[in-house]
């Protein structure tokens, strides 16, 4: 009696159709720092260019996109995962200020489908070719009798640099500064496990229409949303002019609003977010009025609409909402940095192990 990898449940001839699905997607995003092509042990990046940096500093960061991925697989639809990956991802990196070089990517599948594989990487490249970011490798693996056949996961890591005296962070925030919102596309890739058992709980399907949900055909059109992807914009308008007013970036992702900008603001300061300058997009409306809560209630779980937060220089912050409007990202003042003593009241104060400043939202949402 003998046995063969292809009857343990792994398929190689499958892997490597996948790899040249995806090869010429993968190619576009290598400039002429990238070494060796697609399929080495190792991707090679000339980093020759950090010579020109003063005092260059890496930042990397790694991430993957969560249960969201459980939609894509119900739905059939695999083109989006990508992008939410790098958003996740390289988002991160950009919140230092650091300029993206190069990111690598992992899928675990309980079988290899050539066509879907290309079709996640595919959207991860062109991700990637829209941030500036290499993609230089990556590694998909079947994990048979470990994950259902259908079944997969995504995981990708990036690096980036950023000169020293360019960092930026919690301790160039001042008295006064603006505290700009960026607008999301959507919920993004977070808090996607409580939006599956909203929507178990109702009864809907993700092939339902949903009326208040326009320009969607289904619930899932929706819940599927990319995550936008500002590194671009915000790698532009740090390189210009305006650029200088920017002090601080936080990322809105796992821990919802008020926890993420605690997390760039200095110990012993406050702001204080103004509900009513925005108004949450209807998918958040919809979900919440499913669930019987208020759109309070997922503050620390959602963005609620606002992906990303700049705190900038309050002489500033007209240029840099001009800046970014022009880079396709609607921004807005929502609330100010205060050094003065903490008024009362519940705030969130720092997050993931940072001590930082203390927030809070206030005032009521647009009805």
């Amino acid at each position: 009696m003998s046995s063969s990898y292809a009857e343990a449940g792994v398929d190689t001839h499958a892997g490597d159709r996948a790899v040249e699905l995806m090869k010429s997607a993968v190619q576009r995003t290598h400039g002429p720092e990238v070494l060796g092509g697609v399929g080495g042990f190792a991707g090679l990046f000339d980093a020759s260019a950090l010579r020109d940096f003063r005092r260059p500093l890496l930042a990397t960061s790694t991430d993957g996109v969560g249960t969201k991925i459980a939609i894509a697989q119900a739905v059939d639809r695999h083109d989006t995962i990508g992008q939410d990956l790098v958003g996740m991802v390289v988002d991160d990196i950009v919140v230092v200020g650091a300029r993206p070089l190069f990111m690598t990517d992992y899928i675990a599948c309980g079988h290899v489908v050539p066509e879907r594989i290309a079709a996640i990487v595919g959207g991860i490249a062109r991700a990637c070719a829209e941030t500036g970011t290499a993609l230089v490798g990556g590694e998909t693996a079947e994990h048979p009798g470990l994950m259902a056949p259908d079944d997969y996961d995504v995981a990708g890591a990036a690096v980036g640099a950023v000169e020293a005296d360019a960092l930026l962070g919690a301790d160039r925030v001042q008295h006064g500064d603006v505290v700009l919102a960026l607008e999301s596309s959507g919920l993004h890739s977070n808090g996607y496990s409580l939006v599956r058992k909203i929507v178990s709980d109702r009864g809907a399907s993700y092939t339902d229409a949903v009326p208040e949900l326009t320009g969607y055909a289904t619930l899932g059109d929706a819940l599927l949303e990319p995550t936008r992807l500002y590194t671009g914009p915000l790698v532009r308008v740090l390189a210009s002019p305006s650029g200088a007013g920017i002090h601080a970036l936080s990322h809105v992702t796992g821990g919802g609003i008020a926890a993420n900008l605690a997390r760039v603001l200095p110990r012993g300061s406050w702001a204080e977010l103004d509900r009513s300058t925005w108004s949450p997009a209807p998918v958040f409306r919809v979900l919440s009025d499913w669930a019987g809560t208020p759109l309070t209630d997922a503050e620390p779980t959602w963005n609620l609409g606002i992906g990303f937060f700049a705190v900038v220089d309050p002489a500033q912050a007209s240029a840099v909402t001009s800046a970014l409007e022009a880079e396709g990202i609607r921004s807005w003042a929502v609330g100010e940095v205060s050094t003065a003593p903490l008024p009362n009241g519940d705030f969130e104060q720092g997050a993931k192990g940072v001590d930082g400043g203390a927030v809070r939202l206030t005032g009521a949402y647009p009805a």
